[in-house]
């Protein structure tokens, strides 16, 4: 009886091992495409991240993916009006790292 025990023990140890690796693998591959998705809408890829937190995340990632004005839309505005892309402002005075 002990026999079969241990091999149920391990048989579960080895299918929850292949589960993780499989949501793992899912959830890498989201913040993928949601950092692409953010990237060609001119936000920082990096806001892809938002989808780790719990619930909500994916929710706040939608919810500024469909509502927010997207940086691009800036540009292809400026590009219609025939003036020069919209650039990101310039930082303030006295923040950057390099000698003015």
């Amino acid at each position: 009886m002990d026999r079969s025990n241990a091999a149920y023990t391990g048989f579960f140890a080895t299918l929850m091992l292949v589960y993780f690796v499989v949501v793992l693998a899912i959830v890498a591959f989201t913040i993928w495409v949601y950092w692409r998705i953010f990237a060609k809408a001119g936000y920082n890829g990096a806001m892809s991240l938002l989808n780790l937190i719990p619930g909500v995340g994916p929710l706040i990632s939608m919810l500024i993916l469909a509502f927010g004005r997207w940086p691009i839309e800036d540009q292809l505005d400026a590009l219609r009006a025939g003036g020069p892309p919209a650039a990101p402002p310039p930082a303030a005075t006295g923040t950057s790292v390099m000698p003015v």
